[in-house]
């Protein structure tokens, strides 16, 4: 692939010689301009210099500094020598001086590899002690993260700003592991009984929630020793939590006692609700707080609208919103919307934090709940506030205000001056040879890093030159960032059409549907490979590209073919119809199907029948919520930018029949 611009015009050749940097990324973009041999020389000196990256590369990982100070030789020069310089700088970073990190920083200023290189270097710095490096280095740094947070509360605590103490609490209440930096602090607290029991029960809880035991129990030991739960107990818990439940006798001791009869409820709820909700009975209850009791009941309620039973209305009812986190709001929202519950919609709404309530699910559905009730004003103007949103519910409040679909006015293209001056981004000269090398995760970083304060123009250019490079993903996900002026074409781009389009006409699928779920799954990279194994343009697992491949009678099927876009969109294509088929045809569920699996998509339907909104809005993995939404929003747009029919986002959804009226099959 040239990650050159791939056109034929010589105007559009010139753009990659704007600095000599350029010809390094793109050796042969001015063969036209230069005599051959010319052209030959560039092209084999960029090569050589680009394996010295990668045996530099190799040889950072490995830890061989002799072999990266001979890569660094032959690879000065190159546009990727600065990574080359970051790697030697990195190898042993705790021996450089300072003078040679600054020197780095000062030369690199505003890049990707400063910004990581200072952090590295705070973190040095942090461990070693030297505060008033760390201070002073600090401010410069853009992006913050938790344990350089740290470090800084604690120099700031050691310097006497005692302030810094009170900064701990979001820290605190993280269901994570503190960094190493915080301990101090929080050990302070807990000494001067300013963190007593009841906040390392908080944060044991909260742990305990968020499935982090083995750092959960490690906070008890922070507990006074005549307060804290026997190990065995704890483990006891774990194990069987309704054994644990049954043969509890009497929670009116110790605080630890309660706790650990709450860990049992909470990790019963997990797998039964049901169960817990009897277990918590009113002779069990009677020993607890009233505010114990609406936390369990919480719990309780939370797991149970996960797993759509209708009786969570109830326990939430049981549990005082003042004590529900945003999430369990969200779920009490769900099932109350599975229920047809509408006064629960908007109850649950208008009890979340402000930061939730902006968002538009719940500006969307707090509207559907006030059009319910009547208050038909109160709702058209929730409507309108999300309905020029280019996402799910911006659409869907478009449709419900009655404003017909259009597409945006589309941006003129970039010109090629533009084109030209974004090209000669230092960064995104860096991203392109990193993609080049198939260093994607860095090229990635790369790329996003160099977009940061980009206009709308900008944007687009830098769209158009990922696009004429075939750079898909970020072609995409650049243009998706404009604010004013929009590009829908590269936002919605479809590379290989021809050939999803003959396979949806092979296996009489939408196309427009079938490129809206390859965009979610890939964004058309055709190698891409997520962390469970799945790869190519529809992310096909290994044992289910084997069985569609046996079901399709394809001979001599390996799995390294599954890279191939013809055989993996053939592949994929027939995977979807089949699971297209076997959900009564609705694309809601075989888009909920081909994420998580047919059975999945089958359990998350009702007794009776849902919309379709309704259904994606509930469906309990967060992933596959987001990615159903943005499949069918996806196909919308697909169409309307290809020439289809776009129709409605509510048509699209349709209605989703009640539960057993699919089909059941041993699709994997």
């Amino acid at each position: 692939m040239n990650l050159c611009l791939t056109v034929a015009t010589s105007s559009f050749r010139a753009l990659c010689a704007v600095t000599a940097a350029i010809l390094l990324v793109c050796p042969g973009a001015v063969i036209g301009a230069a005599p051959a041999h010319a052209a030959k020389v560039v092209a084999a000196r960029a090569d050589k210099a680009e394996q010295a990256v990668l045996l530099a590369r190799d040889a950072f990982r490995s830890g061989n500094a002799a072999m990266l100070a001979r890569a660094a030789a032959q690879a000065r020069g190159h546009v990727l020598e600065p990574y080359v310089g970051y790697w030697q700088l990195r190898l042993r970073l705790e021996e450089r001086g300072a003078d040679e990190v600054r020197d780095f920083l000062a030369r690199h200023q505003g890049t990707l590899l400063a910004e990581r290189l200072r952090a590295d270097w705070l973190r040095v710095l942090g461990k070693k002690g030297d505060w008033d490096a760390f201070r002073n280095a600090r401010p410069l740094l853009v992006n913050d993260d938790p344990d350089i947070a740290c470090m800084g509360l604690l120099e700031r605590f050691r310097a006497g700003d005692l302030s810094a103490l009170a900064e701990l609490r979001p820290v605190w209440v993280a269901p994570r592991a503190l960094p190493d930096a915080c301990l101090p602090l929080a050990e302070h607290l807990i000494r001067t009984a300013q963190y007593g029991s009841a906040q390392i029960w908080e944060r044991f809880r909260l742990l305990a929630d968020a499935g982090q035991m083995s750092v959960a129990r490690r906070v008890l030991a922070a507990l006074p020793a005549n307060e804290q739960p026997v190990a065995a107990t704890v483990d006891r818990v774990l194990a069987a939590p309704a054994k644990y439940l049954l043969q509890l006798a009497d929670v009116s001791g110790t605080r630890a006692t309660r706790e650990m009869a709450i860990l049992a409820l909470s990790r019963l709820a997990r797998s039964d609700p049901q169960a817990a909700a009897v277990s918590w009975n009113e002779s069990l209850r009677a020993g607890f707080s009233a505010e114990d009791q609406s936390y369990v009941w919480g719990q309780i309620a939370l797991s149970g609208a996960r797993r759509h039973l209708p009786e969570a209305l109830g326990w939430y009812a049981q549990s005082t919103n003042a004590g529900l986190s945003d999430e369990q709001l969200a779920w009490r929202v769900r099932i109350a919307l599975r229920n047809g519950a509408w006064n629960d919609v908007r109850a649950a709404v208008e009890q979340m934090s402000p930061q939730a309530r902006q968002d538009s699910t719940w500006i969307y559905w707090r509207a559907r709940a006030l059009k319910e009730a009547g208050s038909l004003d109160a709702s058209r103007a929730e409507f309108s506030r999300i309905a020029a949103e280019f996402n799910f519910y911006g659409q869907l409040a478009a449709e419900e205000q009655g404003i017909a679909f259009k597409l945006p006015p589309q941006a003129g293209s970039p010109t090629a001056e533009e084109l030209s001056q974004t090209l000669a981004l230092q960064g995104l000269q860096r991203a392109m040879a990193l993609f080049r090398l198939d260093m994607r995760t860095e090229a990635v970083r790369e790329w996003n890093w160099s977009l940061r304060g980009m206009d709308d123009r900008q944007l687009i250019a830098a769209s158009e030159i990922a696009r004429r490079n075939e750079i898909w993903d970020r072609a995409i996900s650049t243009a998706d960032r404009t604010v004013a002026q929009h590009d829908f074409a590269l936002r919605y781009l479809a590379p290989y059409q021809q050939i999803f389009a003959g396979q949806a006409r092979a296996q009489k699928l939408e196309e427009y549907w079938v490129l809206g779920l390859v965009r979610q799954e890939s964004r058309f990279i055709s190698n891409a490979k997520s962390s469970v194994g799945a790869s190519g343009l529809m992310q096909l697992m290994p044992a289910t590209a084997r069985w569609v491949a046996r079901k399709m009678g394809m001979k001599n099927f390996q799995w390294a073919k599954v890279h191939s876009v013809e055989v993996n969109a053939a592949l994929g294509s027939y995977y979807l119809k089949t699971v297209f088929d076997d959900l009564d045809g609705q694309a809601v569920l075989a888009s909920a199907a081909y994420n998580a699996g047919p059975g999945r998509a089958r359990r998350w339907q009702d007794e009776k029948s849902l919309e379709g909104a309704i259904y994606a809005e509930t469906i309990p993995f967060d992933e596959t919520r987001d990615y159903v939404k943005k499949v069918m929003t996806n196909a919308l747009y697909y169409a309307a930018v290809h020439g289809g029919n776009p129709r409605s986002l509510h048509e699209r959804l349709g209605v989703i029949g009640p539960r057993g009226r699919t089909q059941s099959s041993n699709i994997p």
